[in-house]
């Protein structure tokens, strides 16, 4: 039966409505107020044009924690995505127990990111430390996040850990829908398991890592509350000469910069943000769909 555009539109109505009053309209005021002096508590707010804008590319703090999140969502992409990807194919070989493995890298996911960063910060900075100084370990007897050359990459790690269980799954959904006789017919053909991985699985699998890389990026330009519990932006270094916090992230940046009472230049950071995820998201989703065509 041929469905009335009336009723289509009702039922999309509300969620139409939703994502106007908490999307769309939040964002055009979001660009206005970055426009503006406002500082969160004045009732009178300036309009002082892209002011904002050009003062955070000679701001070093700024300037800091946007390289400094790229180089994390680099590490991120990689890391997440090959450790979920040689998961994946550990829980659809024909180990033992494969499908109490599959729940095990999962149930790190489910941790919030503030419990995640209060339970790895105890674990480097009391138990590695204790451990180390006890068995004579040089390079582990202080604390990886006091470092301003190591905390990025603990903090990667701890990404790690938590998120390539659930980027697993998204690897094990797509080997699942391979068909078997394809892998039957390499296999007698004499393909061995690294060719049959490189030249069937990877190939077969592209659609599946046009989503897990789309995530990966996405959740590691706007990580927050790892980075808030796990260092709270420390420690300190120097960039520019001027100082400024080793693992402070742009998300984090910019929440400092709001509790501050600097709003307008707060929101300036936040559409820089917005812009740059999305020019990065639109070239990502674009290049692994024209790699899918090809495949």
């Amino acid at each position: 039966m041929k469905q009335s555009r009336t009723v289509n539109i009702l039922f999309v109505a509300p969620c139409l409505f939703s994502f106007t009053m908490v999307i769309v309209i939040p964002f055009f005021f979001g660009l206005y107020y970055a426009m503006t002096d406002w500082n969160g508590v004045s009732n009178t707010v300036r309009f002082v044009g892209f002011a904002n804008f050009k003062n955070l590319f000679t701001a070093p703090d700024f300037l800091y924690s946007f390289l400094i999140t790229i180089a994390y969502t680099a590490i991120n992409v990689v890391l997440v995505n090959a450790v979920g990807f040689i998961l994946s194919l550990l829980v659809t070989s024909k180990v033992k127990f494969r499908n109490f493995y599959r729940a095990g890298f999962f149930v790190p996911y489910l941790i919030g990111g503030i419990v995640l960063g209060y339970i790895w910060q105890f674990i480097l900075n009391n138990a590695v430390v204790m451990l180390a100084n006890k068995l004579g370990i040089e390079f582990f007897q202080s604390s990886l996040l006091s470092r301003p050359n190591t905390v990025i990459w603990v903090m990667s790690f701890v990404n790690t850990w938590q998120y390539a269980g659930y980027i697993m799954l998204i690897f094990v959904a797509a080997i699942q829908g391979i068909p078997a006789s394809l892998l039957e017919a390499a296999n007698v053909d004499g393909a061995n398991y690294v060719t049959r991985i490189f030249r069937i699985l990877i190939p077969m699998m592209a659609n599946a890592f046009t989503i897990s890389l789309f995530l990966t990026l996405t959740s590691s330009f706007k990580q927050f509350d790892m980075n808030l519990t796990l260092t709270n932006g420390g420690p300190a270094t120097r960039f520019l000469d001027a100082p400024v916090k080793a693992s402070q992230l742009l998300a984090m940046n910019i929440f400092n910069t709001a509790t501050a009472n600097r709003m307008a230049e707060a929101q300036a950071k936040a559409v820089v943000l917005f812009i740059a995820l999305v020019i990065v998201s639109v070239i990502q989703v674009s290049v692994n769909k024209r790699k899918e065509v090809e495949m």
